[in-house]
């Protein structure tokens, strides 16, 4: 049996601008993502059993498991084997809640199964991304292909534009989900203005920590007042965030309803996540750092025949 194992880490939209809208529905975006340490953990296993599908962990809901679950999307376009595949799926990120965890999941699928082919074949390293690969991600969700790459960029259009940002410094901080479920299509449906500026030019470098800030402090997400008008709960939690006195930018990700905080150091983060658990303990409340492209690297855990 082969054996790999994957994190998925969250995807945060630290600035999303809503740029318009193409002939088939699809919103254009220009949005700065990162990806942070906390996230789910998948495990692959290429045997000579059926398929399975299992769902642990502290966000596992029984509808996960499902051949419509988006890993198993991932596992149909880019599985062809004659063994079978199995796949368990370790939840910690809550359902619905605007930090990619579908994408991140069916995106880690994508990359361990690279290696596990590779394990397979007896290659030392798996195959590059193809082009048809990139448009299949696009095709099971237009987050997939950034979720992929799993490091900071500028993505643009639906989600095929993605320029990554090597030198962007690892933030702290802190993610926190009042535990109310956002429909996408329906904020996007409220909101009012479809064709709005993309994001402003870059800062000169983004090693500059308090210039960073200052800079993502000047952009938006377009998406936020319509999703507080859907959950009012959303301007709460950013309150919560705020009143911390040490977060440096507080904002709603994606369509919600997690939003997060940045901050200058761990222990400020930490200190911030405490107090809002002890505040809100029906809440989801996690700390860590935007660095989850490092963790992101599928590891080969055995092989054996």
């Amino acid at each position: 049996m082969t054996k790999v194992e994957v994190f998925a880490p969250a995807k945060i939209n630290l600035a999303l601008h809503v740029t318009g809208q193409r002939a088939d529905g699809y919103h254009l975006l220009d949005t700065l993502v990162g990806f942070a340490d906390i996230g789910d953990r998948i495990t692959l296993h290429s045997e000579r059993l059926p398929k399975s599908f299992e769902v642990t962990g502290p966000e596992a809901v029984p509808e996960l498991e499902s051949d419509h679950n988006i890993m198993w999307h991932a596992a149909m376009k880019f599985w062809q084997a004659d063994t079978a595949l199995s796949m368990q799926l370790e939840k910690h990120l809550p359902m619905a809640s605007g930090i990619g965890g579908g994408s991140a999941d069916a995106a880690a699928t994508y990359r361990g199964l690279l290696l596990l082919r590779a394990a397979i074949e007896g290659h030392g390293t798996p195959r590059d991304p193809t082009s048809e690969d990139a448009h299949a991600m696009l095709e099971i969700g237009a987050d997939v292909p950034m979720c992929v790459l799993s490091d900071p960029a500028r993505v643009r259009g639906i989600g095929e534009q993605i320029e990554p940002i090597p030198d962007f410094h690892p933030y702290p901080i802190v993610l926190v989900n009042p535990r109310v479920q956002v429909s996408t299509p329906a904020v996007f449906k409220r909101l009012a203005t479809k064709d709005n500026p993309g994001l402003d030019p870059w800062p000169d470098s983004f090693e500059d920590r308090d210039a960073v800030l200052d800079w993502l402090g000047a952009q938006r997400n377009d998406l936020q007042d319509a999703a507080v008008q859907d959950c009012p709960a959303i301007a709460v939690v950013l309150e919560a965030l705020e009143q911390s006195g040490t977060c440096r930018l507080a904002r709603m990700s994606g369509s919600g309803a997690t939003c997060f905080g940045l901050f200058d150091r761990v222990h400020k983060a930490e200190a911030a996540a405490d107090a809002i658990r002890a505040a809100y303990p029906d809440w989801w409340v996690q700390s860590g750092r935007l660095n989850g492209g490092r963790r992101a690297v599928p590891q080969l855990i055995r092989s054996t025949t």
